[in-house]
């Protein structure tokens, strides 16, 4: 029996995609980025860890372990609680991580099962697959928030751990088949905002635009870099090289969106 290893499942999320979600994480990633909010999604396999609470007061430890093999019913058992929400909003499921694509043919046993019951997907992905396993998931999901952080390859390899060839490559592909897709930008100070990389991101969506064969528009999400997950990263004993980093506010990100619809593309502050 095929199973996948999630470590959440996170219900009434509006970040994830149209409408109010179900999301579920994937455990494993092939990235390292440097303001990963999810450090706990990184290894492949089952991690235990101790969890501190303070109540009245008072320290308590307990042992928790990221991550449970789960089988597509129970999947989709969870998911299905959520079903009214979805028909309600005009949401659905977000398969998130991680990198859902690395659990590939859990995946696409997932989605199919989702088609089956009219249920909205999504994939929130950074693209770095195999192009023969995202053509295959392509056919069965409904829409991609697609990461576009680095467009300088050593820069990717510097603050990611992967080469950003095979990213760029899928990317074109995706929206030249007229998949739907939401590219989202990570701002994160000093590192993609700078003004090489932001020009080479304009110039690069601008390209994606042309080749864009969905039908719909090509929305660019502009993901403000947020410290929430400083704590994981202490509970983890994960290095948090943005540990000195302050949040960005949507309002920070006023003159870039500006920047961007000068150029006649179509942005959008947060998922």
């Amino acid at each position: 029996m095929n199973k996948g290893l999630i470590f959440e499942i996170r219900r009434f999320t509006v970040h994830d995609g149209p409408g109010i979600r179900s999301t579920v994480f994937f455990k494993g990633c092939q990235l390292g980025c440097w303001w990963c909010h999810n450090p706990e999604s990184r290894s492949s396999i089952p991690e235990e860890c101790i969890k501190t609470i303070n109540l009245d007061g008072k320290t308590f430890y307990l042992k928790e372990t990221i991550g449970n093999w789960m089988t597509v019913d129970e999947v989709i058992h969870e998911i299905r609680l959520d079903r009214i929400f979805f028909e309600e909003s005009g949401g659905g499921v977000t398969f998130s991580g991680g990198e859902p694509l690395m659990q590939h043919d859990f995946l696409l046993e997932v989605l199919k099962e989702c088609r089956n019951n009219g249920i909205h997907t999504a994939i929130d992905t950074s693209g770095n697959s195999d192009p023969e396993t995202l053509e295959k998931i392509a056919g069965h999901a409904d829409l991609f928030l697609y990461d576009l952080k680095l467009m300088d390859e050593a820069d990717h390899i510097r603050f990611t751990g992967v080469s950003n060839k095979i990213i760029l490559e899928n990317l074109m592909h995706l929206v030249s088949e007229g998949r739907e897709v939401n590219v989202r930008f990570p701002v994160i100070p000093g590192i993609t905002d700078t003004d090489k990389n932001v020009r080479e991101i304009k110039e690069f969506l601008l390209f994606l635009r042309k080749k864009n064969k969905s039908g719909k528009p090509l929305i660019t999400s502009l993901l403000p870099y947020h410290s929430s997950a400083k704590n994981k990263y202490r509970r983890l004993h994960v290095d948090n090289k943005m540990s000195d980093m302050d949040d960005l506010t949507r309002e920070s990100l006023f003159p870039l969106k500006n920047e961007f619809e000068a150029e006649g593309l179509d942005v959008r502050i947060g998922s």
